[in-house]
This record gives C-alpha cells, structure tokens and sequence, in this order.
C-alpha cells in the first residue's frame, strides 16, 4: 500500500506487498524489494538497493550525499541493504564517494534511532547499533558486533565480529573481535564471553580465543 501522500518516483522499482507511509519520499533510481515498509516521512535517496523485508521507521533517511566535502554530486554511487534489517527513527546512512562505489549493509542489523553510518562503510550481519551510535566514513563491521548508546568510530576503523562497545565509548583505532571495548579512547579490556557463548562458541574453541587474547 502506498499512502497517498506519499512520493514515489516513477523510476523507483517497489516490490511485491512494499507498504509507503504518509509523506514518505522514494526517489528515482531506487529499488525496494518484496515486503519492506517505509514509515511515514522517511526518505529513500536515489540509488538505494535494498532487499526484501527491511523496515524503515519515521524520519529515517537512508542514501543520502555523502558528508565530503571533496564528493562531486554528479557522480553515481550507492547504498545497498541486504534482508531483513530494521532501521528505527532518525537512521542516517550515506552512499559511498567513488563512482560506482557503495556503502553496504548485510542484513538481520538492528539499527536504533539516531545513529548513522557514514559513506563507503561496510556493515555484516546481525549487528546492533544502540541510540546515537555513528561510524565515520569507510568504517568497516564484521559480524554480531553490539554498539553501545552513543559510541563514537572514527573513519576508516575496522570493527572485528562479535566485539561489543561500551556505551559512550571512542574509537579511534581497529577493535579486536571476540572483546569488549570502553572508554575514550577506547581500550580493550576483555573478552566478550557472554556474546561468544550465545554464537555457539564454548568449549575448547573459546579457550582457545582467551588464550590467544592474554597471547595479544
């Protein structure tokens, strides 16, 4: 269903049962898949690829110009989204600055309101964003990382899976995977045993990550 105040350009590509709430935006050379919803007010940039059951909240704004001063406008670049990934209200996320380039989100994400992911950042699956969290540019997050509310990724930091961030915590250099991580700066402190046990890895493999992290 799409509302009838809504804006949807007729280059946008919706998919099967794709629902667009009152004021929403969809602009051209967009493609939605199969069963995603758009919430009121929500705006989808031009060249957005997005899979099938993503739900994106009021007020989010997903594909805009990347924050650099040094980007042309007139170049070609993309945010693409994989499945299933929520997107609560405020999200903010950035195409990429190179032609052809993208910003890249897996799918499964959970992404709380306020939070933002800058241009040309990789993000896997099955992550957490808290309230307020925001990765600079060309940040990097493997998989089943949880960020806590208000952390801050300077660019180009490389985020390991299964790490988690303390909230208000800075990041100005790669975090570890399997750790948890605090302050500002951000400072390793121990492993993340509990996000480990509930991935499945206990026993003899996660002895052996904490011998290799006291090794580290």
């Amino acid at each position: 269903m799409i509302h009838p105040t809504a804006i949807v350009h007729p280059g946008a590509k919706l998919g099967k049962d794709v629902s667009v709430g009152p004021f929403a935006v969809i602009e051209d050379a967009t493609e939605i898949g199969d069963n995603c919803q758009i919430g009121a007010q929500a705006v989808i940039h031009a060249h957005v690829r997005m899979g099938v059951d993503n739900t994106v909240h009021p007020h989010a704004v997903l594909g805009g110009l990347p924050q650099d001063l040094g980007f042309d406008p007139r170049e070609i670049t993309y945010l693409d989204i994989g499945e299933r990934n929520v997107f609560r209200e405020f999200v903010t996320i950035s195409r990429a600055t190179a032609a052809g380039g993208a910003t890249r989100i897996g799918s499964d994400n959970y992404l709380m309101n306020n939070t933002h992911i800058g241009h040309d950042g990789v993000l896997g699956d099955h992550n957490v964003l808290a309230s307020g969290a925001t990765l600079g540019g060309h940040t990097q997050v493997g998989d089943r990382v949880f960020f806590g509310g208000g952390v801050m990724v300077h660019q180009f930091c490389r985020i390991g899976s299964l790490a988690m961030l303390q909230g208000l915590a800075g990041i100005n250099k790669d975090v570890i995977p399997f750790t948890m991580v605090g302050g500002r700066p951000g400072k390793h402190y121990r492993l993340n045993v509990i996000g480990l046990r509930r991935a499945g890895i206990d026993g003899e493999r996660l002895r052996a990550i904490s011998k290799a992290y006291r090794l580290l």
